[in-house]
């Protein structure tokens, strides 16, 4: 499992499984011989994406970013249809660092789309239970109310199972979420209520800019998903939080990038430092 460390903060990315999915898509109106440069594509017009969870541990305390895409939760179909080849292993990540998901203490959702919350619940005996029983589920206000009324669009993505056994669990925020070392920003775009995260500590700056920068290849701020609801509100949150990203020398994380973990970029977008995932 790769890692960054930092001052006082260690982030490890688990095993949350590998979907395989439309290009086009995934790059929006940007042309296909403009995107291919950046990102391989396989003969069926997809791309590989991750779904891995990173943990964070400061503070003795046991910090998850997303959940992964679960266990037994998508048919046969939708693994066709969403080239998955591989479903979580998050569970056996943890055990292999000497955790059980008893020992998270926060998940911070970014949004709540099937392919970051799946992991939040399974099925045991007929019924699905929390993952995470111990957990402080973190998300913004408005995707948890979407995530419970979802309306024609995004009834695809918000899965039932996925909130009603966690629904104690959660803590909702409007703006913002400010936790120790963490910040929890409401930008919108990908969905109404997609947030961005940000870790400060010791001088160094970590974004997780989420979906608004699924992969190393979206750091255009005109590259955004066919996938966002908000493409509009999703060039604008990247425009900020990008330069803000760039002024303070951060670290960009990423949940999806089949390629790379984490990047750091000088002012002409060249890679300077990455944690480059290991096949």
């Amino acid at each position: 499992m790769e890692k960054l460390e930092l001052a006082n903060v260690t982030f490890t990315w688990l095993k949350g499984g590998v979907s395989h999915l439309d290009g086009g898509a995934m790059f929006g109106v940007v042309p296909k011989p403009l995107w291919t440069r950046k990102y391989p594509v396989n003969e069926k017009n997809q791309i590989e994406l991750r779904a891995d969870p990173i943990l964070i541990q400061t503070g003795g305390k046991n910090y998850l970013i997303e959940s992964g895409i679960g266990n037994g939760k998508l048919t046969d179909k939708q693994k066709r249809n969403f080239g998955v080849e591989e479903e979580s292993e998050v569970e056996q990540s943890l055990e292999a660092l000497g955790l059980t998901p008893m020992d998270i203490d926060y998940v911070l959702m970014t949004h709540m789309h099937y392919d970051h919350a799946n992991g939040l619940t399974k099925e045991v005996n007929g019924e699905f239970v929390s993952v995470f029983p111990n957990a402080t589920i973190v998300t913004s206000e408005v995707e948890w109310e979407e995530l419970k009324n979802p309306n024609i669009r995004s009834k695809a993505t918000y899965w039932k199972e996925n909130w009603e056994p966690i629904q104690n669990q959660i803590l909702t925020f409007k703006e913002e979420w400010n936790h120790s070392l963490f910040k929890m920003v409401h930008t919108g775009g990908h969905s109404n209520g997609h947030s961005i995260i940000i870790i400060e500590s010791e001088g160094e700056t970590v974004v997780h800019m989420a979906d608004l920068m699924g992969t190393h290849a979206h750091q255009n701020v005109l590259w955004v998903m066919a996938y966002d609801d908000y493409p509009m509100d999703s060039i604008a949150a990247k425009q900020k939080w990008m330069k803000f990203a760039a002024d303070k020398k951060a670290w960009f994380t990423f949940y999806h990038d089949a390629f790379y973990r984490a990047i750091k970029l000088d002012e002409q977008g060249e890679i300077i430092s990455a944690v480059k995932r290991e096949k």
